[in-house]
């Protein structure tokens, strides 16, 4: 063993002479694993609401999707896409076309989505549980076409769940300016009625805008003929969507992007993205301000061990392996101190996932009544790595300059 390790370990230990030395060597270890305890616990909760999120996008976002890196729109009748389509790994293809339009009900308007969809839009997503009403998905019958409105936008109109009276949906005619004398002319007016059900995402911006439609009713209102806004595709179970989603963008080429569900929200999770960094940084900040117990509680150690050190000396001990005592020291104390940090936060992670310990509270309604929490071995590889390393830096010249003081002022 090495005894520049073996002698730290035994000062780390050992009783001092005075016990001050011993209790800012525990608050040292304490104060580094409260700091890991923070970035553990934090990080972990950014991972939970990371996932939280993307259950919600899950619910109505196909796992890949098919769109125009140029133009809103495209023809899916062609040679490459009948290939995708022919792929064994897709269980599910559905066509889609959204466009902007202005809905009007009674006397209440508003800016909302029409996302007109293929029938078979219910075996393509969880949309059955995002439903709310007496009704069912239902999009258009032999007699009419059904809109489903997203919650918010059903309290903004009036409506209600099952409006009685025709929703009036209005679009600008495609290529035609507008006229002053007569500017209804321009616009396509198309109307449609309830199914009895309403959706719910918990996500403003489908809640508030969104209203789902056959894709027969947005052509008709838009005036496109074949055209579609994107491809959305569920996989059969089992196959990997990163290697689906590099087979089909190498048979459309670079005329098309295909996007998964992360890439879809790309905006959101960068948002997330960014926010856990910033928090990693701040609590690294803060963790360096730990360190300095460490160099305090070294700087007691030295003068404790003046004597000790002068028996090394004269047994015949260089100054590189007195420096690397309290070097070893120093670096024992952030070890511990992550270990038992790391541990800790997981404990109360654990606790938070079974328990729910910390609520989100305020008395308002939210999605989850307590924090959300998802441990991520690659983060706790971080904070590990992290703790050490500046734990290891913190100690470094401290500890050089001030043994290197200690042996110079023996000497004299």
């Amino acid at each position: 063993m090495n005894i520049s390790f073996y002698i730290a370990r035994r000062y780390l230990f050992s009783k001092k002479k005075h016990n001050a030395v011993n209790l800012i060597s525990a608050v040292s270890v304490c104060g580094v694993a409260l700091a890991t305890l923070a970035l553990v616990c934090t990080l972990s909760v950014f991972n939970g609401f990371r996932e939280m999120v993307a259950g919600f996008f899950t619910a109505f976002d196909p796992e890949l999707k098919i769109t125009a890196r140029e133009g809103k729109v495209f023809n899916p009748d062609t040679e490459a896409f009948k290939q995708v389509r022919a792929l064994p790994e897709i269980a599910v293809w559905t066509r889609t076309l959204e466009e902007n339009a202005m809905v009007q009900y009674k006397e209440r308007q508003a800016m909302v989505v029409i996302k007109g969809v293929d029938d078979n839009f219910e075996q393509l997503t969880d949309i059955d549980s995002l439903l709310y009403g007496a009704g069912g998905f239902l999009l258009h019958d032999p007699v009419v076409d059904y809109g489903i409105l997203g919650i918010d936008l059903v309290s903004e109109l009036g409506t209600g769940i099952q409006f009685v009276d025709p929703l009036a949906v209005y679009a600008p005619k495609r290529g035609v300016r507008v006229n002053v004398a007569n500017p209804s002319a321009a616009f396509n007016k198309e109307y449609l009625f309830s199914p009895g059900v309403v959706f719910m995402m918990n996500q403003q911006q489908y809640d508030a805008r969104y209203i789902l439609s056959s894709l027969d009713f947005a052509r008709r209102l838009f005036g496109y003929d074949n055209e579609v806004t994107a491809i959305e595709l569920k996989l059969e179970q089992g196959c990997s969507v990163g290697a689906v989603q590099k087979k089909i963008a190498r048979l459309l080429g670079d005329a098309y992007e295909v996007q998964d569900r992360y890439r879809q929200q790309a905006d959101v999770f960068r948002i997330m993205q960014v926010e856990k960094l910033i928090s990693y940084l701040f609590l690294t900040f803060i963790l360096v301000i730990a360190c300095f117990n460490i160099i305090g509680s070294l700087s007691m150690l030295i003068l404790d061990k003046r004597e000790d050190v002068e028996t090394l000396r004269n047994l015949g001990a260089g100054d590189r392996l007195i420096v690397h005592i309290f070097l070893f020291e120093g670096r024992l104390i952030a070890f511990f101190g992550a270990v038992a940090g790391i541990l800790l936060g997981l404990l109360l992670c654990w606790l938070q996932q079974h328990f729910g310990l910390v609520q989100l509270g305020g008395g308002a309604s939210f999605v989850v009544e307590a924090y959300p929490v998802r441990v991520y071995a690659s983060d706790i590889a971080i904070v590990f790595v992290t703790v050490i390393a500046v734990g290891f830096l913190a100690v470094w010249y401290p500890v050089r300059y001030l043994s290197k003081r200690l042996l110079r002022r023996m000497k004299e």
